[in-house]
């Protein structure tokens, strides 16, 4: 996935945004207030398999978030090199950009929310999981972002809310930190989200992916034949795939 955003979104966010966000994106989290020359913001995506991500908590999921995050990195260090050597100014921006989960716990920040430039770029709106969710793939889609003093037109904002508020995210929630009323999207308990992430971090099976396991919205669905959100119950009739995911957990990491 790729979508533009021009940096004065973020100062005057667009009318046709499909959700409310209050509060706005504060200023010192802006783009243009980590690298003032930027003019736009080119971000990437690219997808995590949904039938790996309901191996999770697992090394298998482990790894593939492993995968992708180090494969963003790569892209977005290319294309901003590529951009340098056309004459314009880029640099990209780690996908990850803290030292250790746990640093979450106590700060459950980054310095650059590429989630919410996602959603200025027009590739999604929010969930109640306040993870974005995408037409192709609900909210099992990584991102990652690149600064740069070209000007790009930025793409049409998508006005349509996915999020069908079915409250499966709430209902699978582990350690219950996506609030059932409220504001939308919900303001998730980061911190405890971060501390069950650092605990499965040292059972290296991180990270946690339930939220975004049982969401039903996503092409992706279609394509891996899981339309049927009872997949997730412990009727009989999906056996086959609970002793799949089951067998994959119990090797690997510390099975707890």
């Amino acid at each position: 996935m790729v979508g533009f955003a021009s940096v004065g979104r973020w100062e005057r966010p667009p009318e046709e945004l499909p959700n409310s966000l209050s509060p706005w994106i504060p200023e010192e989290f802006w783009p243009q207030s980590i690298y003032p020359e930027a003019k736009t913001v080119i971000v990437i995506g690219l997808p995590v398999s949904l039938p790996i991500v309901e191996t999770a908590p697992s090394i298998y999921y482990h790894e593939l978030y492993k995968t992708v995050n180090s494969m963003l990195d790569s892209k977005a260090y290319e294309i901003s090199n590529y951009l340098n050597e056309k004459g314009f100014g880029a640099i990209y921006l780690p996908r990850d950009a803290y030292g250790d989960i746990k640093i979450l716990i106590d700060k459950p920040f980054a310095f650059f929310s590429h989630k919410y430039a996602a959603y200025l770029a027009g590739l999604g709106s929010f969930g109640h999981n306040n993870v974005l969710l995408t037409p192709q793939f609900g909210p099992r889609v990584r991102f990652t972002s690149i600064f740069t003093t070209a000007e790009i037109k930025g793409d049409r904002i998508k006005t349509k809310d996915l999020c069908t508020h079915c409250l499966l995210c709430v209902k699978n929630c582990p350690v219950g930190a996506i609030p059932k009323t409220g504001d939308f999207p919900p303001a998730v308990d980061k911190k405890l989200c971060a501390t069950r992430s650092a605990k499965l971090r040292d059972e290296y099976r991180s990270p946690c992916g339930i939220c975004i396991k049982v969401c039903p919205v996503g092409q992706d669905r279609g394509l891996f034949g899981r339309k049927n959100m009872a997949i997730y119950s412990k009727s009989k009739k999906f056996e086959k795939y609970h002793n799949a995911w089951e067998h994959v957990r119990k090797y690997g990491s510390k099975d707890v």
